[in-house]
């Protein structure tokens, strides 16, 4: 298994690439991840360049070091008043949210420990979350003062529905990684220690798809389609485009000849 690990100086969102997959870890453990400033600045980075400019990338693995996915907002930071920042605080978490939703790559989360806060708003964003069973989640924001934010209004109805959203970001009361299997906040419910693995298998079934199918499904679902109508649109706007996909055009061989596929993107 060949690795390589990104050199980004501050190492505070580690890359590190294992055949098609790219593991990406918030690395700030001494806060539980803290979605700090540099640690917007750095994982938006960092996903971009997968998301667009990493070829040997297929699916991404989003994790946290120090056995906690994150903690939420630096509150150290949050003393700061200057007017800049409030707007790169604002800003950064809403292009990350995009990227992650809209990109063309799938992402898989795999949360142990905390998941507050942005921590939550990351999970939510991600298209399959894998969760310990004692992993702890909290909407947060409400307790500070502050709203949700990193698109939670959109992902959190998007995962649980509305009304159960609702009670989650008012309250801010925690859930274990139990409650998030069984509202279906997380896709699958793993053992202590083992979300890492269980994501990392995930991932690479999402590596071994079509990916030019895959950019069109995630923009189409971030789009939304609420009605007939748009679903009809969809269909019709990116089917024939599709048709004519060399992944496509693989799939159909590799049927007709009874063999397991190989894409490779347009």
């Amino acid at each position: 298994m060949s690795e390589e690990t990104s050199s980004d100086a501050a190492e505070i969102v580690q890359v590190r690439q294992d055949g098609a997959i790219a593991i990406v870890t918030l690395n700030y453990p001494q806060r539980r991840n803290a979605f700090s400033l540099k640690m917007r600045e750095t994982l938006y980075a960092q996903l971009y360049r997968l998301m667009h400019h990493e070829e040997a990338c297929r699916a991404i693995v989003l994790t946290g070091a120090g056995n906690t996915f994150c903690a939420g907002g630096d509150i150290s930071e949050m003393q700061t008043r200057k007017v800049l920042e409030y707007r790169q605080r604002n800003e950064l978490p809403l292009d990350i949210f995009r990227l992650m939703v809209e990109g063309p790559k799938a992402i898989v989360a795999a949360v142990e420990g905390f998941a507050f806060g942005a921590g939550l708003s990351l999970a939510a964003a991600c298209d399959y979350v894998v969760t310990s069973s004692a992993a702890r989640y909290a909407s947060a924001f409400v307790k500070v003062g502050l709203l949700p934010d990193t698109g939670l209004y959109w992902s959190l109805s998007q995962r649980v529905g509305g009304g159960l959203a609702r009670e989650l970001m008012l309250s801010a009361r925690e859930f274990n990684g139990v409650e998030a299997g069984e509202t279906g906040f997380a896709n699958q419910v793993v053992e202590p220690g083992e979300a890492l693995n269980a994501a990392s298998k995930v991932a690479q079934q999402y590596a071994e798809l079509p990916s030019v199918a895959t950019a069109h499904l995630k923009a189409a679902l971030a789009t939304g389609i609420r009605t007939l109508d748009d679903a009809i649109e969809a269909e019709v706007n990116l089917q024939p485009i599709l048709r004519r996909s060399r992944e496509h055009q693989e799939a159909v061989s590799a049927f007709m000849e009874k063999r397991k596929p190989v894409f490779v993107a347009d």
